[in-house]
């Protein structure tokens, strides 16, 4: 996971900065520029890795009986026939579909999840109360309270003792007193764990999460814990960034970028001959 995210983040730092990412149209230029190219991809993907004659030829059969139940709807045996035989294509149409869907979901979901990383989220502007939450490993949730304690730097301050359940996830409020690049130490026992936290100044990719999971591969601002981590997870709260006209936060980015993805596959379907 590591190698990967480090990897695929090179790249997109480089093919990215030409339209900076602190200005909100560069944001939009690169989301829609990204989102058109993911369809792209998606086309190329099916045009090669899919049973074109057969998706077509599926396809041409669901409307011969279609036309037949039209045709001879007074015909009911015909017609529970032909429905039968819809059915039965539509399932072989859908099997055409799986192989290129799993070949292109690695390419689109790193466009994706590399868009979200640099224009999802902003900074903490300083004077903000967030919070931070720490999830122990399995093996390590019964730990005794004071076995686990918070290094600040001096740009965050304890806003409120720490909250923690019984599955161990343990909350601190913190308030942000100073711009830059803060680092926090979570200490377990004698294991540390660093996060860096993202206050004020320009829009910038942002640290949201370092974990041990395949959540990972969602939030690749930051490297991954280590298997052997007494932390499972270690996440950040941050606004979501103001894109203006185009809905901002994980949630906007996913719509747009598969709104656009979809537009420009069906736009560009006939130019790359691809039967969908």
């Amino acid at each position: 996971m590591n190698t990967f995210n480090a990897v695929t983040s090179a790249i997109f730092r480089v093919l990215l900065a030409p339209f900076g990412v602190q200005r909100p149209w560069s944001a939009w230029v690169d989301i829609i520029l990204w989102s058109v190219l993911g369809g792209i991809v998606a086309l190329i993907v099916y045009k090669h890795a899919s049973n074109q004659k057969g998706i077509a030829r599926a396809k041409n059969d669901i409307k011969v009986h279609l036309l037949e139940i039209r045709l001879y709807n007074e015909d009911i045996l015909g017609v529970v026939t032909a429905t039968a035989k819809i059915l039965a294509k539509n399932a072989l149409y859908v099997g055409h579909n799986m192989l290129p869907m799993v070949v292109m979901f690695v390419p689109m979901m790193t466009i994706l999840f590399q868009l979200e990383a640099t224009y999802a989220f902003a900074p903490v502007p300083v004077g903000k109360v967030q919070i931070l939450e720490v999830t122990l490993d399995s093996g390590h949730a019964g730990v005794p309270a004071t076995a686990v304690t918070l290094e600040l730097p001096p740009g965050l301050a304890l806003d409120a003792p720490p909250v923690r359940t019984a599955q161990g996830q343990i909350a601190w409020r913190l308030r942000t007193l100073a711009e830059g690049d803060q680092e926090v130490a979570v200490h377990v026992g004698d294991a540390t764990v660093t996060k860096r936290i993202a206050v004020g100044g320009e829009p910038r990719r942002v640290p949201v999460m370092r974990t041990k999971s395949w959540e990972g591969f969602l939030y690749p601002g930051e490297e991954g814990l280590p298997k052997d981590s007494p932390v499972d997870t270690i996440r950040w709260q941050y606004p979501d960034r103001d894109l203006g006209w185009m809905p901002g936060g994980e949630g906007g980015i996913l719509a747009a970028f598969f709104v656009l993805s979809i537009v420009a596959g069906l736009a560009l379907k006939g130019l790359f001959g691809v039967t969908l």
